[in-house]
């Protein structure tokens, strides 16, 4: 469950999800086009440089089998990598990638 605070910080990087409404029509969750520009091709560009890690390509995988699209999938990996950066300038470490489990 996300907290106000990480949908703010994902939303000044323009990761979070907005909904499109007008009138009575509202609209579905759809990529943000707002936020800070620099910041979410950031996000996006370390998305695309690492398709190779076991644990990004599971969690895609599982969320495309879900039913979303691909690039929902890498949108969530991108707000997965800005919780990860925060929460490292919060306590101020240093990144420790956590051991993957043995895919069979």
């Amino acid at each position: 469950m996300a907290t106000s605070l990480t949908l703010a910080r994902c939303a000044y990087a323009g990761l979070a999800p907005a909904t499109r409404s007008s009138g009575s029509s509202i609209r579905g969750e759809q990529p943000s086009r707002g936020g800070n520009k620099q910041l979410k091709r950031a996000f996006l560009l370390s998305v695309f440089a690492s398709p190779s890690d076991s644990a990004s390509r599971a969690s895609s995988d599982k969320k495309i089998a879900q039913g979303n699209h691909h690039t929902q999938a890498l949108l969530r990996l991108a707000r997965r990598r800005a919780d990860v950066l925060f929460a490292m300038l919060r306590d101020g470490a240093f990144y420790e990638p956590q051991p993957s489990a043995a895919v069979t």
